[in-house]
């Protein structure tokens, strides 16, 4: 009788210690897989537009001002998301000298070749200008 006492009490004692470490779920971050964040290669400081509406055509015209600056590494380029976009020219203003700069555009990402290597914490002001374009 005292065996079966003791064995019903010990039982009765470890109840706890297994509610305490619940199954992992199948949701649970354990289990899923890593998903990696896109890389950061420039921050974004500020940005400015100057747009004008011809609804008569459905014509956008435009200017913006962009002023970029690389997170971690130096760069000579940067990578904007310029879908549907005509791009007219860019332009690298740095106080009162402005250069043209070269651009690859493929109507869905458009990639800069800055003027020079710029290190992190360097600003890095641009000026697109677009082509009237169609509004979608």
């Amino acid at each position: 009788m005292t065996k079966a006492f003791l064995l019903g009490l010990g039982l009765l004692g470890a109840a706890p210690a297994f509610a305490q470490s619940p199954a992992a779920r199948p949701d649970s971050a354990a289990l899923l897989p890593y998903r990696e964040s896109a890389r950061k290669i420039n921050a974004l400081v500020h940005t400015k537009l100057d747009v004008r509406f011809d609804y008569a055509k459905r014509y956008l015209y435009g200017r913006e001002w962009v002023t970029l600056q690389p997170v971690a590494y130096a760069t000579d380029s940067l990578r904007l998301d310029a879908k549907g976009m005509d791009i007219k020219s860019v332009t690298m203003v740095n106080g009162n000298d402005a250069k043209t700069l070269r651009f690859d555009y493929n109507q869905e990402q458009m990639l800069v070749h800055l003027d020079k290597l710029y290190p992190p914490a360097s600003s890095t002001p641009c000026i697109l200008s677009t082509r009237p374009s169609p509004m979608s």
